[in-house]
């Protein structure tokens, strides 16, 4: 097969079939062409002329004739995954975020015995308790936004967008649509599934590795790791049962700090992390989208953003998932601390744009090199949260214009803050720093410089965030294993991922190890 990529093709070209628009291009017969495929496509709204850059690969009767005459044409060779061989052993995957399913979807994959636990619900039951959080603040500690099938990502955007360049992305993008994502992810730029698309997902994928010998058990929390003369045997299940298994995998995801501290008891080599806090902004997204893509809007998909800011002090200022047509969520999981985060479905047809703006903290903000140190310092905010709020996960808020000014807001603008079950102007100057407020006030009048509007007076500012990322890193060697032999961190939580497809992408690493394979 051969691939053409950086093709120019307009809004209006993109209705048409792929062959038409490249039999076009490469000015040949579309009957000789076959096997196109779009591959890859992004917009470029550059200068306000919006059109597609796209990549194809396909197939062609005299291959080497037309890379000879299209200097531009390569060599595709479509990427297969392979499926490494059963081993006799079980293992214990603890945690079903997207590490964790991946894990346990290449185990079972390869008829090796694999064990699921999971310390949330189902994600059936585990909607049912974020709706009740959501209407009346009523917080299940165990089944929340942040625990449950899915891990953390299953209420959010659903972004599938990653750095890395790691093949095994295409494995993980066939695998979401295999289990119902929409086709539109293994070409898109930007591919998003939605919380309401990754919800249907999570069940397809949950009954087939339930068909291929995988043992899924949910209200499982992992209360203790079972450890002998230096080797993991096994784990406690909720202060209770202890389960035996020959490698364990710590997919904890960033929030399981009940599990962090268990794991600083029993002397599992961990280190703090630095990561980022701040707070979620909200504007129109028809704002967003003319901004963007001006007249053109109407004709695309609701448009995104990505800002940065480097700060005089050194710290980073950024945006971060970047929300189109969605709302900001209470994500707390401990009683009386407040965080939020962002969550929009396949359409991100709501009202409102949001995003987290964030600064980056490290050991000097969290006053001590204690490797629990950053998460101490998050429970800290988010307690902070939740007062300035005055309870009931009642989120406190700022216009922009008060924020900037340092003052107390009065009354809104022309955005309603969408965070649920309520919210509270609150000055949230008292959540950070003053080194800290005054790299994000000047972060957000930068911003308003790269985005017109960003800036904007009645923009709604929603605190607290401050889950970005993991603030531990669980230590690994080479062979992806602890200092404990058989027993393997792995995904965001232990620090080595960064969203839902790098941490997928780590989950299939580690069960290759454990196969017997190579990173």
């Amino acid at each position: 097969m051969l691939k053409v990529s950086n093709v120019k093709v307009s809004l209006k070209q993109a209705r048409k079939e792929p062959a038409k628009i490249l039999a076009s291009y490469l000015n040949v017969r579309e009957k000789s062409l076959s096997q196109v495929t779009l591959l890859k496509r992004s917009i470029d709204a550059r200068k306000g002329k919006v059109h597609y850059i796209c990549t194809y690969a396909f197939s062609y009767p005299d291959e080497e004739e037309l890379m000879q005459k299209q200097k531009q044409v390569s060599v595709y060779q479509p990427y297969h995954y392979p499926i490494p061989k059963p081993i006799n052993k079980t293992t214990i995957v603890v945690g079903s975020g997207p590490a964790g399913l991946f894990c346990t979807w290449l185990l079972a994959k390869s008829g090796s015995p694999v064990i699921l636990l999971e310390r949330g619900s189902c994600v059936e039951k585990r909607i049912q308790a974020v709706d009740t959080f959501f209407e009346t603040g009523l917080l299940n500690e165990r089944s929340n936004v942040q625990f449950g099938e899915g891990g953390a990502g299953t209420f959010s955007d659903g972004k599938l967008t990653t750095g890395i360049k790691d093949p095994r992305v295409t494995q993980v993008l066939k695998t979401f649509v295999e289990y119902g994502a929409p086709e539109d992810i293994l070409y898109e730029a930007k591919p998003h599934i939605g919380t309401d698309y990754l919800r249907k997902l999570l069940i397809n994928m949950r009954y087939d590795l339930l068909a291929m010998g995988a043992i899924i058990r949910f209200e499982s929390q992992v209360t203790d790791v079972l450890i002998e003369n230096g080797r993991v045997q096994g784990v406690e299940i909720n202060h209770q049962e202890k389960l035996l298994a020959d490698a364990v995998v710590l997919a904890i995801g960033h929030s399981a700090r009940d599990t962090f501290e268990m794991l600083y008891q029993r002397k599992v080599p961990m280190e703090a992390k630095p990561f980022a806090v701040g707070v979620r902004i909200e504007h129109p997204q028809t704002q967003i989208n003319t901004v963007q893509y001006g007249e053109h809007a109407s004709q695309l998909k609701p448009a995104s953003y990505k800002l940065s800011y480097h700060a005089a002090d050194g710290r980073g200022v950024y945006t971060f998932c970047m929300c189109p047509g969605g709302q900001v969520v209470a994500a707390a999981s401990e009683k009386e601390r407040l965080v939020t985060n962002g969550m929009s479905e396949y359409a991100r047809a709501k009202a409102n744009a949001n995003s987290a703006v964030l600064v980056n903290v490290g050991t000097a903000d969290f006053g001590s090199d204690h490797p629990l140190a950053g998460m101490y310092y998050q429970r800290e905010l988010e307690g902070r949260a939740f007062r300035l709020g005055q309870g009931h996960y009642h989120a406190p808020v700022s216009l922009l214009q008060d924020y900037m000014k340092h003052q107390l807001s009065s009354g809104l603008g022309k955005i309603e803050p969408s965070y649920q079950p309520g919210w509270q102007f609150a000055n949230l100057h008292q959540l950070f720093s003053e080194a800290m407020n005054d790299d994000l006030k000047a972060g957000l009048a930068y911003f308003g410089t790269r985005l017109k509007g960003f800036d904007r007076p009645d923009a709604i500012l929603t605190g607290v965030e401050s889950r970005s990322s993991s603030p531990v890193r669980l230590v690994r060697d080479g062979t992806l294993s602890s200092a404990i032999a058989g027993l393997y961190p792995c995904g965001e939580g232990a620090g080595y991922a960064g969203g839902i497809m790098s941490a997928a992408v780590d989950g299939l690493k580690v069960a290759e190890i454990i196969l017997g394979g190579s990173k």
